[in-house]
């Protein structure tokens, strides 16, 4: 996979994700499955809006995790 995405949940990362942090990590796969680092004009709608799916799914997943012997948030 893309080596420049990192975990964004405990205990690789100690607090929780930030939506940059997020947005980045789906740019990043966005840019891995579609072979483009900058789409050009006539995509960069369609890349955009996968960004942002993308982005959302993995707040919701990170929301939704349980993660095993993880302190709970205070």
């Amino acid at each position: 996979m893309c080596r420049s995405i990192k975990t964004l949940r405990p205990p690789a990362l100690p607090e929780k994700a930030t939506d940059d942090e997020i947005r980045a990590a789906a740019l990043q796969y966005v840019r891995k499955v579609s072979g483009f680092r900058a789409p050009a004009a006539h995509n960069r709608e369609v890349f955009d809006r996968a960004v942002d799916a993308v982005a959302e799914a993995t707040a919701d997943l990170l929301a939704h995790l349980e993660v095993r012997g993880a302190r709970a948030a205070s």
